[in-house]
């Protein structure tokens, strides 16, 4: 059995099918309501807060994959990520199970130094501090063996479905509601994004490498990064028409962080907006020489139909 705790977001969903389709066909989806991907999987509603419950929702798991997403808020990220974490290392423990927890970008700093495996986890903020607690308890249960454990990190989203993320929610959702997309601060730096796909894809395939533990792996990326300008310049070429878009300034930003909690809460990522964001992923490359990575020009066109945009 491979369980996905935090089964309800779009890593979870499109890691229940790339688990189905090359390794197992016992997947158990693990959440507050959690729902089905395939006919077949099996439910079990779970409050990853409570120790109790999280020990019997991986009963008979072999690889439990933490892929769980909490509401974008500082406070509530230092509050329950060290909890969830914690439970989740209990319950691995306790079961006899193996964990491949989803982490993101958060923990580094904001500068244009390339991100690799090695890079010091130096946060900025409030919800970059609440995730490296949760992966210093992991990576101390790691170091004395309590558990067989790997983490997967990987930088912004963006993708088909239900995907959340800046680009999708300033791009992709602006031009499905007719909207002019938004850039934050700058138009002209590389940036790294990882299509959600392929985050799944190579989490499931970690997971199901018995080597691969006790290690931290960079998902997956196109090397072949594009500034927001030549990213809204694919997606005019695709569309056969321009695209103009706007600029979220810093004075912008500064007026709605008093308005906007959204707004408000992406603070700490800010600095990332204005130099190259250079996330590296060569580790997974080599070992996983055969993965086939999405180009940011096939993600766009993927996205493009699944949200019906002409």
């Amino acid at each position: 059995m491979q369980t996905i705790l935090g089964a309800n977001g779009i890593i979870g969903e499109e890691l229940a099918k790339a688990l189905r389709s090359n390794y197992t066909n016992e997947i158990k989806l693990v959440g507050r309501n959690p729902k089905k991907v395939h006919d077949q999987d099996i439910l079990f509603k779970c409050d990853l807060l409570d120790p109790e419950s999280v020990k019997n929702a991986l009963i008979d798991t072999e690889i439990a994959y933490l892929t769980v997403g909490l509401p974008y808020d500082s406070k509530l990220w230092l509050e329950q990520w060290p909890i969830i974490m914690e439970n989740v290392i209990s319950g691995c423990k306790k079961q006899g199970c193996k964990l491949v927890y989803f982490d993101n970008t958060y923990v580094y700093s904001q500068d244009s130094k390339i991100q690799t495996e090695d890079t010091a986890l130096e946060p900025s903020g409030d919800k970059g501090r609440a995730k490296k607690i949760a992966l210093e308890l992991l990576l101390a249960a790691i170091e004395k063996k309590e558990i067989r454990a790997v983490i997967c990190r990987a930088p912004e989203f963006y993708g088909p479905g239900k995907t959340k993320g800046i680009t999708n929610d300033l791009v992709f959702g602006n031009l499905l509601q007719q909207k002019k997309p938004k850039c934050l601060l700058k138009d002209n730096v590389k940036r790294t994004l990882i299509f959600t796909p392929d985050a799944s894809r190579a989490m499931a395939q970690i997971g199901n490498t018995d080597d691969a533990y006790s290690q931290t792996w960079h998902l997956p990326c196109d090397d072949d990064r594009l500034t927001f300008k030549e990213f809204m310049e694919e997606i005019s070429k695709q569309l056969g028409r321009e695209i103009r878009y706007g600029k979220l300034t810093s004075f912008v930003l500064k007026i709605a962080v008093v308005f906007n909690h959204f707004v408000r809460e992406t603070q700490e990522l800010l600095p990332r907006y204005a130099i190259d964001n250079i996330f590296d992923s060569s580790k997974f490359k080599k070992r996983f020489p055969d993965f086939r990575v999405t180009t940011y020009q096939e993600g766009i066109k993927i996205i493009l139909k699944d949200y019906k945009i002409k």
